[in-house]
């Protein structure tokens, strides 16, 4: 299941960047984070996808999503100007960001290339 995240959780279970400079992943699994809002037509059209995702990789990958309108600072933090925005989180490597309402298959094909996770 996709968990919504707040500025507190984002700090503890992904990167607090009030404490580190450089980026260091606080997850123990690659997670993929969508930043979205209730108003935008795209987000709404990936949702169920990624909760599809979230149960295909139960275990595996956690998805989080983040509210840009109540959540302006983290928005601000990665820039977003478009969404939805995803960023893929690696366990081990930096994080990449992909804009806009990916198709299932590509969102697999990420998967498995950037999180190096394979269902």
């Amino acid at each position: 299941m996709t968990e919504n995240l707040t500025k507190s959780t984002f700090l503890e279970k992904v990167f607090n960047y009030e404490v580190n400079k450089d980026w260091k992943f606080e997850g123990d699994k690659p997670a993929i984070i969508d930043f979205y809002a209730d108003w935008c037509g795209p987000c709404k059209m990936i949702a169920p996808v990624l909760e599809q995702l979230s149960e295909e990789y139960e275990g595996k990958v956690d998805i989080y999503k983040i509210d840009t309108e109540a959540e302006k600072e983290l928005a601000a933090a990665f820039g977003i100007r478009s969404i939805p925005s995803l960023l893929f989180v690696p366990k081990d490597e930096m994080p990449q960001m992909a804009n806009g309402a990916l198709p299932k298959q590509e969102l697999k094909r990420i998967i498995a290339e950037v999180l190096k996770v394979t269902n």
